[in-house]
């Protein structure tokens, strides 16, 4: 069994159990998320996979249970322990029974704060977390026998990471902030000169920003946010869907970004763009 994300929301929203962090981290961490699978191993007992397409940021994946498969694109990986996420890249999970994950995904790491670390360095892979989380913190994380504990646990950490930072104005916190602003006022379209004007700097020095702390340009980004966004709504509430929303010539100009996104070699489904704009007819 395959379950594709925007497509079987069910499973998703009911299996995957998502919180919100403190408003002091929401800058940085979109939610924490904990598997709940338990109950499923029944109907699976040969296991599911769990198909999800590009977003932005990051994932840290610490592995409370049994060994899983990850496929990156189209290369697999074997985790027996935790692991550190490119979330630009559509992911596929493969589960078998006592599969158990507890995850962070991140807007932008706040360990840009204490280590110089390039993220564009990050790519195609599924990497070792030890480098970007101290080992104590995610012993305590595994060691915490609730969701809530756990999200306390890491909460902690990151608070204590941004409250030691006593420098300038940081990068993060400029490309933090024009992610939010582009999102909320649908401004997937503008342009890098634009932005970096906004932000007193020039625009070669925005993208470096940009490209160091979520790995890829500022144009990826917003279009990763803009199709994400606008496919949602689609899924979501197709009868007031309206393509002019996100900045969309016409019906043509959205229908060829969403099959961009939606193409997947791994889908059992290898057209599900197609079940998607079925919506736009009824």
């Amino acid at each position: 069994m395959q379950h594709i994300e925007f497509f079987h929301t069910d499973h998703f929203e009911n299996n995957y159990h998502r919180i919100p962090p403190p408003a002091s981290l929401s800058q940085y961490i979109d939610f924490f998320w904990e598997t709940r699978f338990e109950h499923l191993w029944e109907h699976f007992p040969k296991g599911f996979s769990d198909a999800q397409f590009p977003n932005i940021g990051y994932t840290y994946i610490i592995n409370l249970g049994t060994p899983f498969t990850m496929q990156v694109n189209d290369k697999k990986f074997e985790m027996k322990t935790d692991g550190f996420l490119p979330r630009y890249n559509a992911i596929e999970c493969f589960h078998k029974k006592d599969n158990h994950l507890f995850g962070i995904k991140f807007r932008i790491s706040p360990v840009v704060f204490q280590k110089d670390v390039d993220f564009s360095e990050y790519r195609g892979y599924i990497f070792p977390l030890s480098y970007l989380m101290d080992q104590q913190v995610i012993s305590r994380i595994k060691e915490a026998s609730t969701f809530d504990e756990r999200i306390h646990a890491a909460s902690s950490h990151f608070i204590s990471v941004l409250a030691d930072y006593d420098g300038p104005l940081h990068p993060v916190n400029i490309v933090s902030r024009i992610l939010e602003e582009c999102f909320q006022q649908n401004l997937f379209s503008v342009s890098i000169e634009k932005l970096a004007a906004e932000n007193g700097i020039s625009s070669r020095t925005l993208q470096r920003y940009f490209e160091t702390c979520t790995g890829i340009s500022s144009k990826q980004a917003l279009q990763i946010m803009r199709i994400r966004k606008a496919t949602a709504h689609l899924t979501h509430s197709p009868d007031d869907f309206d393509h002019t929303l996100y900045g969309y010539y016409d019906h043509s100009h959205f229908y060829k970004h969403l099959k961009k996104f939606l193409q997947k070699n791994t889908l059992q489904n290898l057209q599900p763009h197609l079940q998607l704009l079925e919506k736009l007819h009824k």
